[in-house]
């Protein structure tokens, strides 16, 4: 059963961080934010009830995935927390009684939840000189350039005491009218239409083309402050009374009130008025107004504990189901999707929704034919959430799962114990997972090649110029005129064709982490991809490591571990590595560049314990500029032992294996100095 429950740990925060990077870097999630929310409650419950089990880098303690992308990145000066979420009245109640318990004499702002991509924007004397997404919460991405096109956010601030400095917080919106008008013209155009408003800002805002940005009718609302020099306030709203003198585009639709009845009133007030507002909503944010409340109340290592965020359910429709069929993943995952008569919710007009697994399918007790109800939590992706039993007329019949794979005929079956899904064990040759895996390649989550789409990937298999992922950057134009896709009419070669080979070139410099996610490993997404790639630096190092070595990797445990192994002891495996070294792809982390002395260089040092003048993650990274290496456990590959206050568990291993222990003034002593200043 442990073992049952530490595979599933592994597997629901490896599908947290797929979402997560298709949700905050992609901008095309295709899951609900109630399937979201409902995998996060369960992972969270389970690693309370099995502390022992959780991963060093759980996505339950992240802020925002926490993922690099092709922009910038950049420090927050204040770290920018999420929001936990209630979803009904009884929740609410009590995160008012846990509120009571600190602070019981204060009110309440109540204000609409933008359904929008959070922004923090920095003045100094006035002036904005950086725009960061969330990011993870203490870095984001650089988008000033594009933030600088929103006509609704000033460049300077308005007023007689500009603060010295301010960090605002807010949220970039596509308005809904605007939004609708400009899907139209991306359907009138032939291109994509966007899923809804969320995902039109954020991808709006992520174009490497300032002008791009600029051409599409983005706004702002903002409704808090970070870091702040010069500036003081009392309460929140007195805080967007400020922000509302110096220019900023602050929300009408708040108010301050004194119970927990008028809360409710406000709650109820916009669930049935969601859509008079201007923008997209999914739900209300309550927030102790008095800022010494809030000090006194603090924050989680995620969200603040003094606001929540009050959950709409979402909308609900009910639509025919057509028929359930399954595709195969680039992992060899079978997954069934409901294929149903068009129908239009929250804005868009859906056909099919994933039904994710055969137990998911007989829980919802779902039937062919059936009527089903479907809701779009978020306003995202639909979600099946059961039948209409009373209009069933006795024509319905069950799904099967099938047995052998659609695409290559292999017999399907769980790989691994506890495995909930059933995969194609056919890895080298299936279809349908050399497809999934070609496309995945090009995709912003792996090497980022525009042309390397899913058409692409399809006419590259089905004409021979690959047999799979190793002759990908063996292609030649010679190669590529030998299909129709990567042609013109007229027999030239399509403009394609340049764009696809400049692409493979440029993929070929790509940092280590996005290679490691490119080869499609179980289990390794960006998070642990990164992770591998900053402690080893290379594929060749990956692939000679022990289990025990990666294991101990921060970030991998001994699931990615075993993923890994066995990935690199497959022979085929091995010859697309051979073979993209021999293309040029560079398999090895790019040297970082540091002003530090390199005095801990060849040394590997564990940190346990409270540090006067270091953070947890600033150390690690004082360590790694000096030219060392971090470790979050201890070994006896370990060097030196940081140990501060309230060292535990570490301090008593690292005595038993003679591994020597350094205070906090001995270890900026080995900084300045290296060993040979330690004496």
């Amino acid at each position: 059963m442990s073992q049952e429950i530490r595979h599933r740990i592994v597997d629901l925060s490896e599908q947290i961080r797929e979402h997560q990077f298709k949700y905050y870097v992609q901008d095309k999630p295709t899951i609900t934010d109630g399937e979201f929310d409902a995998l996060l409650i369960e992972l969270k419950k389970l690693e309370t009830a099995n502390p022992q089990f959780k991963l060093a880098d759980s996505p339950s303690d992240l802020v925002g995935g926490g993922f690099a992308t092709h922009f910038q990145q950049s420090d927050h000066i204040e770290k920018m927390a999420s929001l936990d979420n209630v979803f009904d009245e009884a929740e609410l109640a009590t995160w008012f009684d846990r509120i009571a318990k600190t602070s019981s004499q204060n009110t309440w702002l109540c204000e609409v939840k933008v359904d929008g991509l959070a922004i923090n924007l920095l003045y100094e004397k006035g002036r904005l000189t950086k725009a960061l997404t969330r990011g993870n919460g203490a870095t984001g991405e650089d988008v000033t350039l594009n933030i600088r096109t929103l006509k609704a956010i000033p460049h300077e601030l308005k007023g007689k005491k500009i603060p010295e400095l301010l960090e605002v917080r807010g949220e970039v919106f596509f308005p809904i009218a605007a939004f609708n008008e400009f899907n139209d013209l991306q359907e009138e155009l032939g291109k994509e239409r966007f899923a809804n408003p969320r995902n039109a800002a954020a991808g709006s805002l992520r174009q490497k083309d300032p002008r791009v940005t600029a051409s599409r009718p983005l706004s702002m609302v903002v409704h808090g402050i970070g870091a702040a020099t010069g500036a003081t306030f009392d309460s929140q709203s007195a805080a967007y009374e400020l922000l509302k003198s110096f220019g900023l585009p602050t929300s009408e639709r708040y108010k301050v009130v004194k119970s927990r009845s008028e809360v409710n009133e406000f709650t109820k007030y916009y669930a049935d008025h969601r859509h008079d507002v201007e923008h997209e909503i999914d739900g209300i944010v309550i927030k102790v107004n008095e800022i010494v409340a809030q000090q006194a109340l603090g924050f989680t290592t995620r969200a603040p504990k003094w606001a929540i965020a009050y959950k709409y359910p979402p909308e609900e429709v009910t639509t025919k189901l057509l028929d359930i069929k399954v595709s195969v993943g680039r992992t060899g995952r079978v997954t069934p999707f409901a294929f149903m008569e068009p129908v239009k919710v929250a804005g868009s007009t859906v056909t099919n929704a994933t039904l994710h697994n055969n137990e998911e399918v007989s829980r919802k007790g779902i039937l062919i034919g059936d009527t089903v109800l479907i809701r779009k939590a978020g306003d995202v992706i639909p979600e099946v959430l059961g039948p209409v039993i009373s209009k069933r007329d006795g024509s319905e019949r069950a799904f099967v799962m099938p047995t052998t794979c659609p695409d290559c005929g292999s017999k399907l079956r769980a790989i691994t114990e506890g495995d909930v899904d059933i995969r194609c064990p056919n890895t080298q040759s299936c279809p349908a997972q050399l497809r999934e895996r070609i496309y995945y390649i090009g995709s912003r989550a792996a090497l980022d090649i525009d042309v390397l789409g899913y058409e692409a990937a399809s006419a590259l298999l089905a004409d021979s110029l690959i047999k799979d992922e190793s002759d990908l950057f063996a292609l030649t134009e010679a190669k590529l005129a030998k299909s129709e896709f990567f042609l013109k009419k007229d027999g030239a070669l399509g403009l394609n064709v340049e764009k696809l080979l400049k692409g493979l070139d440029v993929a070929k410099s790509k940092p280590l982490w996005r290679i490691l996610v490119a080869l499609s490993i179980r289990h390794v997404g960006p998070t642990a991809a990164q992770a591998l790639a900053k402690s080893f630096g290379s594929i060749a190092a990956i692939s000679s490591a022990s289990q025990l070595e990666l294991s101990e990797t921060d970030g991998i445990g001994e699931v990615i571990a075993q993923s890994v192994i066995e990935w690199f002891g497959i022979g085929w495996h091995q010859e697309i590595i051979s073979k993209w070294e021999s293309a040029g792809v560079k398999l090895v982390e790019a040297p970082r560049q540091s002003t530090e002395p390199q005095t801990l260089t060849g040394l590997t040092l564990v940190v346990t314990g409270s540090l006067v003048d270091f953070t947890r993650d600033g150390v690690a990274e004082v360590i790694v500029l000096h030219g060392g290496k971090s470790s979050s456990s201890v070994s006896k590959k370990t060097d030196f032992l940081v140990a501060g206050d309230a060292a535990g568990s570490k301090l008593a291993k690292a005595q038993e294996l003679g591994i020597r222990t350094l205070n906090e003034s001995q270890f900026k002593i080995l900084l300045a100095g290296g060993v040979e200043a330690l004496g």
